[in-house]
């Protein structure tokens, strides 16, 4: 940007005026200069685009993606959150879960444990496949419960009811931290924090996009992941995504 000045200034006041107007233009040219750079941190799902107002950038994964706008209600935004963390962190589980057994074993069942898919029917556990419900439901009953009191009133949930010295250090909801959720130290600043809940999330988001591969998977070949990643890697050519769609059958 350039000033343009119809004349050499003659006089002091001239000079003062000049100098002003200096100042306020690298002023100007200083503020819109942190602010690029803050909106170039922001991380944004389509570059260039300007984010809904409700998503601030403050929650782990946030890029700025609500096209319907289903987070503009800050309550429901929040049930939102975690149940996209709760989601997550089960497709982790879940997906692990689909994999292992195809991949180790089970030193503790006699035999090859059954696919992923049939092991509802499995009579290999504990306990049979009802009473295992039911005391899930239980413990989810009973965390989801703690979940909702930790919104209504922030942290009223991290004491242990048996032992008051011990209690959870984290200060957001689904993040409550402490010796038994994070009993490796791993977040050691708010830096770390941060990343660490990113990372999480987007291996989380990943997770649930394999679960539902998974799922299709086994509805149309039968078998688990693993059986399906060395038959494709036994026959690359003939074994693809594409083998099961007729008009693109080789």
């Amino acid at each position: 940007m350039t000033i343009a000045v119809s004349s050499i200034p003659r006089s002091s006041n001239d000079s003062l005026k000049l100098s002003r107007a200096r100042r306020r233009l690298v002023s100007r040219s200083t503020r819109s200069g942190l602010f690029a750079v803050s909106a170039a941190a922001r991380p944004n799902f389509f570059p260039g685009s300007t984010p809904p107002k409700h998503l601030d950038g403050t929650m782990a994964g946030d890029y700025g993606f609500d096209p319907l706008g289903l987070g503009e209600d800050k309550v429901a935004l929040q049930w939102y959150q975690q149940a996209e963390l709760v989601h997550a962190r089960w497709a982790m589980l879940g997906v692990a879960g689909m994999a292992a057994p195809e991949l180790v074993g089970n030193p503790f069942v006699d035999g090859p444990l059954p696919n992923w898919a049939e092991a509802p029917f499995f009579d290999g556990y504990i306990a049979d496949a009802n009473t295992l419900f039911v005391v899930q439901m239980f413990f989810m009953n009973w965390a989801e419960v703690r979940r909702w009191q930790d919104m209504k009133n922030p942290g009223s949930v991290h004491a242990d009811p048996y032992d008051e010295n011990r209690k959870c250090t984290g200060s957001d909801v689904g993040y409550p931290g402490g010796g038994l959720f994070n009993p490796m130290g791993m977040a050691k600043s708010v830096a770390d924090e941060k990343a660490l809940r990113a990372k999480e999330i987007a291996n989380g988001r990943l997770a649930m996009v394999a679960a539902m591969g998974c799922f299709i998977q086994h509805d149309v070949t039968g078998t688990g992941p693993v059986a399906n990643l060395k038959a494709h890697i036994a026959d690359p050519v003939h074994v693809t995504i594409f083998q099961n769609f007729q008009p693109f059958t080789l």
